[in-house]
């Protein structure tokens, strides 16, 4: 069997879930400082990013962070081009973690209209995603987001997800449709009645063998997404934790049954720099173990 088909077969019924580490230029300071490490500790974006890749390697090279209860992993595009113990990181996820590794392709959100932000242009996205074929990568991933029930938005959203979709199909990988609902947002269950009826519309528009994976918010009602994840052309149902803690997160998706998660800052809770590798790694296989029995 192909390491495609090894990939897919883990993505649809693999046990554990997918770690997001794939935040942004934007985000970066933000996930840093949650780390320990503060402006005044590095001089411009270069030394900042290079600081984000230390803090994703050292999780990557940590002793729970396998395919056993890690599945996957979402990278930055500059992680993609990076390397760990001069081993390209998509290479050393897969080969050496038995982790597949996806890539994240969405450069930004727009303002906000009708209720939603959509995805800016990514110009030269299909370059991008024939290198990232080249280097092993599984999938992508794209994130906009909804923060009122506002039906012309959501269909606007969800439309643009599933255009992006087809375009990462026909390169040969799998996407990943990320369109967000804001957990602050008053109309949060609205939204995701109208969310979970225009994905489905979506969806059988889909030939035979084009696939996606959905990311999804941790729903109101815990069975809302059960429907899209059945579907024959979704492999996996995801969750984004949108900051709700790990704890919360966790209690919430014990109930999602047809749910795996994607988190990001949930994964990192509690992560300092200063820590010894023993504390590191402890408290990273603490959170790792917790996410992995909410997502089984």
């Amino acid at each position: 069997m192909s390491d495609q088909n090894v990939m897919r077969a883990q993505m649809k019924s693999g046990a554990g879930f997918i770690a997001a580490l794939d935040q942004s230029g934007g985000s970066t300071p933000k996930a840093l400082g949650l780390y320990g490490v503060q402006p005044s500790d590095y001089s411009g974006d270069e030394e900042m990013f290079r600081a984000m890749h230390d803090m994703r390697a050292r999780i990557i090279l940590a002793d729970d962070f396998t395919k056993d209860k890690v599945i996957g992993a979402i990278l930055f595009e500059r992680t993609m081009h990076d390397t760990i113990n001069d081993t390209p990181v998509a290479e050393l996820l897969w080969r050496d973690r038995g982790v597949v590794p996806f890539l994240k392709i969405d450069k930004g959100l727009e303002d906000q209209a009708d209720g939603v932000q959509l995805l800016k242009p990514m110009p030269g996205l299909e370059e991008t995603l024939k290198v990232a074929k080249s280097k092993g990568i599984f999938g992508t991933k794209e994130r906009s987001v909804i923060h009122e029930a506002n039906e012309k938005g959501i269909a606007e959203n969800v439309a643009q997800q599933f255009e992006v979709a087809r375009t990462v199909i026909a390169a040969g990988l799998v996407p990943i449709l990320e369109p967000e609902v804001n957990i602050h947002s008053e109309t949060k269950g609205e939204a995701e009645v109208l969310l979970e009826a225009e994905i489905a519309k979506h969806l059988d528009t889909l030939d035979e063998g084009a696939d996606v994976m959905l990311k999804l918010t941790l729903p109101n009602e815990p069975w809302r997404y059960d429907k899209l994840a059945a579907h024959p052309r979704v492999l996996r149902v995801v969750a984004l934790s949108g900051g709700y803690s790990t704890d919360e997160a966790c209690q919430r998706l014990t109930q999602c049954t047809s749910m795996i998660a994607s988190f990001s800052r949930a994964l990192t809770e509690g992560l300092n720099v200063k820590m010894s590798d023993a504390e590191f790694n402890a408290a990273l296989g603490s959170n790792i173990d917790k996410i992995y029995r909410a997502s089984i």
